[in-house]
């Protein structure tokens, strides 16, 4: 026999006893009576004394005192408990009601019994008060988490802003791993040995080039491999800047001729 209470209605822990918890918030179940739950005894079952759903001063109660059968609950006024579903094996409804006479009845709760456990069924005003209040605190959440992405400024009025709460999230979210991250752990002595092989290997296969200055002369740059076409260009400049030079020295020696006297021009001419 075993009674559980649901955290529904915990307000900062217990208050008062038993009798004022809200019957909505606790089940009851008895692990002996499980196995053979059947509609001939289920009604057996739910009158247990340690049920905290059973009213001990109900009809039943006196039936089953007097030995009466089941069937006289119809001629007696007052609270009995009568059972209105059934769903074997797994589902049992006793419905608690009050007798004013044969024909006329009240219904006061509905207990539904589920593998073995019962729990009260909640009436309409209790399930109307939970799922407003479910709607508020979302429409209220949302309200807040709207708020928090508006801004405003005199000069530009209002206006929505949701870049701020990404990038503190994702901030916080970096954060957080990155305080989780391991230290990083030191190389061993076969990486570092196998790095420097494979170095050995590529500068095996792809040597670097060097160009070798002659004495006196300046640092000559390495060239880069380059393309044919570009290859013929450069030779092309270079012969046209060549062609000036000669020019200059053809005609650096005729006007050498021409600076020299007669008689020397007469034996160079003769000479020739």
């Amino acid at each position: 026999m075993v009674r559980s209470t649901m955290a529904a209605n915990n307000n900062g822990g217990s208050q008062g006893s038993a009798s004022k918890e809200n019957p909505l918030s606790i089940s009851w179940h008895d692990s002996a009576w499980i196995p053979m739950l059947s509609p001939a005894n289920v009604l057996d079952y739910f009158s247990e004394r340690t049920n905290p759903f059973y009213d001990k001063s109900c009809n039943n109660e006196i039936i089953k005192m007097q030995r009466l059968s089941p069937e006289q609950l119809n001629n007696m006024t007052g609270v009995e408990y009568i059972l209105l579903h059934a769903q074997e094996p797994i589902l049992y409804v006793v419905r608690k009601q009050h007798r004013h006479s044969q024909q006329q009845v009240t219904p006061l709760a509905d207990y539904y019994i589920i593998a073995g456990v019962v729990y009260q069924a909640p009436d309409l005003y209790s399930v109307l008060n939970s799922r407003l209040l479910t709607s508020l605190h979302n429409i209220q959440s949302a309200f807040d988490e709207a708020l928090s992405y508006s801004r405003y400024h005199p000069s530009k009025g209002y206006w929505w802003e949701f870049k701020d709460k990404e990038d503190k999230k994702r901030q916080d979210k970096s954060k957080s791993q990155g305080s989780k991250k391991k230290p990083e752990e030191m190389s061993s002595a076969f990486q570092r040995q196998r790095v420097d092989m494979l170095l050995g290997e590529l500068a095996d296969k792809f040597p670097p080039k060097f160009a070798q200055p002659k004495r006196g002369d300046q640092p000559v740059p390495v060239e880069e491999d380059r393309k044919p076409g570009e290859q013929a260009a450069q030779v092309k400049e270079e012969k046209s800047e060549d062609t000036p030079n000669q020019n200059h020295s053809s005609s650096g020696s005729r006007s050498n001729q021409s600076m020299q006297p007669p008689e020397k021009r007469m034996k160079l001419s003769k000479q020739s």
